[in-house]
């Protein structure tokens, strides 16, 4: 995201750098990569195909999707979360031998963070003012307790919180 809270991806992005070398590394230690239908629709049209080391962990990498409109099965490693998202989820979180990791800070992430599902957040901060756009989060208030601020020299930052 930018500075002033812009979430929708674009020329503002750094893409390269130490920060980069991090979310690799915290994807990698993930045992599974949770997302809403429409982000797992946008990393479908692009990730299969992609190569560099994000795309050697994403690609292989277990996916659970929580979708009201998908069934049956779906390609790139992924499968629907049956049911109530925030059940499923929950099950597994429950079933997960390590931690699964969320893409995004839309309605699935607001509904995960409202039912008290989500251990933590990981806002990146890109140094950049994105101006209008989609901010994350929306329509929620929730209380954070930081846990760690790290600057890296592409100028991100990582915020972490837990839920209070």
């Amino acid at each position: 995201m930018t500075a002033d809270g812009l979430c929708d991806v674009g020329a503002w992005f750094v893409a390269e750098g130490d920060h980069d070398r991090a979310g690799v590394e915290q994807l990698a230690a993930a045992v599974g990569f949770v997302t809403g239908r429409r982000c797992y629709e946008g990393f479908l049209g692009f990730w299969p195909s992609a190569t560099g080391p994000w795309a050697e962990v994403l690609n292989p990498m277990r996916k659970y999707v929580a979708s009201r409109t998908l069934s049956g099965a779906l390609d790139w490693n992924a499968q629907v979360v049956e049911g109530n998202a925030v059940e499923g989820i929950r099950r597994l979180k429950d079933d997960a031998e390590g931690d699964l990791i969320l893409s995004g800070c839309g309605e699935l992430a607001c509904g995960l963070l409202e039912a008290g599902v989500v251990d933590e957040i990981n806002l990146w901060v890109h140094p950049a003012i994105g101006g209008a756009g989609t901010r994350p989060f929306e329509g929620i208030k929730l209380d954070l307790e930081l846990l760690e601020v790290v600057g890296y020299r592409s100028g991100v930052v990582r915020h972490r919180y837990r839920p209070r």
